[in-house]
């Protein structure tokens, strides 16, 4: 049995822990359009909005990535304001009608 010896093997090929290690290049960076790290470098394209495209990537297999996206779920600037706008009719450049009574003597 001397001549059966377990050994490790020193140069065997393997996918995983050694290639991790090779690992040092980027291939994503930030995209300036969604923020996220997944630009890709070589292609020149976003892999979560499809920048440089005008359409932003969005695919009804995946209901959850389009519900974090949605309208609603950053600051909307312009059209939080627009329910109140629309109630008072669009009004502008004057000032608001008083709703209060007037008591009359």
């Amino acid at each position: 049995l001397s001549h059966h010896k377990c050994h490790k093997p020193t140069a065997k090929m393997t996918k995983g822990t050694t290639s991790f290690g090779k690992r040092h290049n980027k291939t994503h960076t930030i995209c300036r359009r969604c923020g996220n790290r997944a630009y890709h470098i070589q292609k020149s394209r976003c892999a979560s909005c499809a920048y440089p495209a005008a359409r932003t990537r969005k695919y009804n297999w995946s209901v959850k990535a389009i519900r974090r996206k949605t309208t609603g779920t950053g600051r909307m600037r312009h059209l939080r304001n627009l329910p109140r706008r629309a109630k008072n009719g669009f009004r502008e450049g004057h000032q608001a009608v008083s709703k209060k009574r007037t008591t009359s003597k």
